[in-house]
């Protein structure tokens, strides 16, 4: 079992996701409520979906995470699963996302983009 398939499994079970079509077309989502927040678009790379305000506040954590890449402007961050710990970063920024859609939209986000997988 791929990486990114044993964390869909995972999240799969959380209540506030179902699983959706991508708005990009490539892969497999998770949406919330709110948002889409997670596509799963190879066996190892995975986009998911922040806020403006959340990548802020969590940029140096997220820039120093040798498994993440941040595209300038984009509301998405791409986390490259290479081993397991990389399975609990991205629920961890799972929840992270969650948190932040709930409460949004705030002041200063800016409209969606598209995700990295399709800019």
């Amino acid at each position: 079992m791929t990486l990114a398939l044993r964390a869909m499994t995972r999240l799969a079970d959380w209540p506030d996701l179902a699983e959706a079509r991508p708005s990009c077309g490539t892969g497999r989502a998770l949406c919330s409520a709110q948002s889409e927040i997670i596509h799963f678009h190879t066996d190892r790379d995975v986009d998911l979906h922040l806020t403006d305000r959340a990548i802020r506040r969590f940029e140096d954590h997220l820039r120093d995470s040798t498994a993440v890449r941040m595209v300038p402007g984009s509301r998405w961050v791409t986390i490259h699963l290479e081993v397991d710990s990389d399975i609990d970063l991205l629920l961890t920024l799972v929840s992270v996302a969650l948190k932040a859609h709930q409460s949004w939209p705030v002041p200063g986000d800016g409209p969606a983009s598209g995700c990295n997988d399709r800019p």
